[in-house]
């Protein structure tokens, strides 16, 4: 059993992640009034001191703690530390990002340090936005300065502060639709407190307001978590360290992509010839920022060069490359910038329509992105990278390359650098599981989407939208639109892209490129059907992706083909959905919705 504890933004995030297991699990806040929405976690509240939490976690058999809550939480902190170490217990702290902390603020160790600088520096007004819990420890400054605390909107809060004998006319309150420069220009303070709450505790947002405004800044360092806590950032970190503590609580594990594998293995190639050290395991970026780390099998250096591997864990998903050794040689070299060249067993571009240059290595543009992130913050001068994957030539004839004109092996790609295991049965059990959420916490509408990528675009639509209401389809549009018929969803909406849209027109609910592929023939049909020009046919004839028709269909024929493409899409859905209302949205390559029905 796993207990989560936290109401915060990374406490919701970390319940999500537990709910995609369909299993129980127990969850705790300190208060009633966080919101919580979750499905399979028993939701626990009043906080629990040693004793306690060491008396729950014996009864209730917990394998595993994860510390989600505010980094400020001291007092808990030292509960879960204590906890661990009486049991035996591992801890995950999801926690927050945090910007590099910039000279410009006066950072302060603790409160009376912060104190102390505000006096050194003669500030007689201030702005404290550390929390209704903090104005006792700030009582020997605001018994003698103008001081004004904001703090929630909440009945507790105002009692709390006139416990603690402040004067609630120097309350504010917190108004999230409120900028952060409104405040400040309506109270004037000659500086603000605040605490390094990292990203999801709006540390930018009001520190760059104070600067706009030419107000100083001093903020409280977050506290030092205990060492033996494992760190991560975000939601496939936190899966990750489930499946390893409690490997019976998902069905399937998670992976990493060829472009994630990569990465790392670049990575630790420049680290190591940086310091001259050889790499055990490295640390980098997902494309959506959150820092994973992975095991290095080997590394060798040279003089300007060295090379280092890492094995491809697919997770349970039963990928070709699974168990592959990705190999990533960095060289010095005296040009500017990253060149990507073309190491054994990686596949090379023949034909256009990929987005690469032809006769340039198979390796995707997220995937250089990432390792053109790592690399440029450890090197700033030329560097030639060469990625191999030994055996690739022979495994590439497993996979649809031949078709798109890639030779001599396979290509290194990822959108997410996360592979989510793909077995028909577990993964659309786990849909179930995702959109039984989305019901139970009442979201108006459910918007499924292939993967991240389409999502973050169909984000933007629905800003009011809990992230519940959010789910991934994969491959299979049809599973998933049945499931949201059985548990009587009203509203649906699917963002898709058009490589899986021209193959769900033709009638292919589970568009897998493993069984179904894009066909040209269906596509002249369709270009016939909506009255395009001769020009079009030539169009569908020469392309390599189905994502080349969103540039080199004439621009009269696109407004008369997408939207019949759409209506095949359509037409194949909605009678899977017959007690709902289906939206489609067409996403182009730049994340526009050009066409809707």
């Amino acid at each position: 059993m796993i207990l989560i504890l936290g109401g915060t933004t990374e406490g919701r995030a970390a319940v999500k992640v537990a709910d995609e297991a369909g299993k129980p699990y127990f969850y705790s806040t300190k208060g009633e009034w966080q919101e919580v929405v979750c499905k399979h976690g028993k939701r626990l509240t009043g906080g629990m001191d040693e004793k306690q939490m060491e008396a729950f976690c014996r009864q209730h058999d917990i394998r595993l703690l994860v510390d989600a809550a505010h980094p400020f939480a001291v007092r808990l902190h030292h509960t879960v530390d204590c906890t661990s170490r009486a049991l035996g217990l591992p801890v995950v702290r999801y926690e927050r990002r945090y910007p590099p902390r910039s000279a410009d603020i006066c950072w302060c160790e603790d409160y009376a340090d912060a104190m102390r600088k505000l006096e050194e520096r003669s500030i007689d007004s201030l702005l404290a936005l550390t929390g209704v819990q903090t104005i006792g420890a700030l009582r020997p400054y605001w018994e003698r300065h103008a001081t004004w605390f904001r703090v929630l909107e909440r009945e507790a809060s105002v009692a709390l502060a006139q416990a603690q004998g402040f004067d609630t006319q120097r309350l504010v309150f917190y108004h999230p639709d409120e900028p952060e420069t409104s405040l400040l220009e309506q109270l004037h303070p000659q500086a603000i407190l605040t605490k390094e709450s990292g990203e999801t505790g709006g540390f930018l947002e009001k520190t760059e307001a104070a600067r706009l405004l030419h107000i100083p800044v001093f903020a409280i360092k977050r506290p030092t978590l205990p060492p033996h806590f494992i760190t991560v950032t975000g939601e496939h970190g936190l899966r990750k360290q489930i499946e390893k503590w409690v490997p019976e609580f998902y069905l399937l594990r998670s992976g990493f992509t060829t472009g994630a594998c990569a990465t790392a293995a670049a990575k630790a190639a420049l680290t190591a010839l940086i310091l001259g050290e050889e790499q055990r395991v490295i640390s980098f970026c997902l494309p959506d920022g959150e820092e994973m780390t992975m095991p290095v099998a080997q590394t060798e250096i040279g003089t300007d060069c060295a090379t280092a591997t890492v094995i491809k864990d697919a997770g349970d998903d039963p990928d070709v490359t699974n168990g592959c050794a990705i190999v990533a040689t960095v060289r010095l070299s005296d040009g500017s910038g990253i060149r990507f060249l073309q190491g054994e067993g990686v596949g090379r571009v023949t034909l256009p329509g990929l987005g690469l240059e032809i006769g340039g290595p198979a390796i995707n543009p997220v995937p250089r992105q990432m390792m053109t992130a790592e690399l440029s913050a450890l090197y700033s001068k030329g560097l030639d990278v060469t990625i191999s994957v030994p055996g690739g030539r022979e495994l590439a004839q497993r996979t649809f390359n031949p078709k798109l004109g890639i030779v001599d092996g396979i290509s290194i790609i990822g959108t997410s650098g996360i592979v989510r295991p793909f077995s028909s049965e577990a993964f659309v059990e786990a849909i179930r599981r995702e959109v039984e959420v989305c019901v139970a916490v009442g979201s108006p509408r459910l918007v499924i989407n292939s993967g991240a990528k389409s999502e973050r675009f169909v984000k933007q639509r629905y800003p009011e939208l809990p992230a519940q209401a959010f789910v991934h389809y994969g491959n299979f549009i049809g599973e998933t639109l049945k499931i949201a018929d059985s548990l009587q969803v009203k509203a649906v909406t699917m963002g898709i892209m058009v490589g899986k849209a021209v193959k769900l027109a033709e009638g292919n609910l589970d568009t897998h490129s493993k069984r179904v592929v894009m066909n040209k023939d269906f596509l002249k049909q369709l270009a016939a059907e909506s009255d395009c020009s001769a020009e079009t046919e030539k169009v569908i004839d020469c392309i390599t992706l189905a994502r080349e028709l969103w540039t080199l269909l004439p621009a009269e024929d696109s407004e008369k083909f997408f939207p019949c493409l759409l209506k095949h899409c359509a037409a194949h859905c909605a009678p899977l959905l017959p007690h709902g209302e289906l939206t489609i949205m067409l996403i182009d390559e730049e994340g526009n919705i050009p066409y809707c029905i």
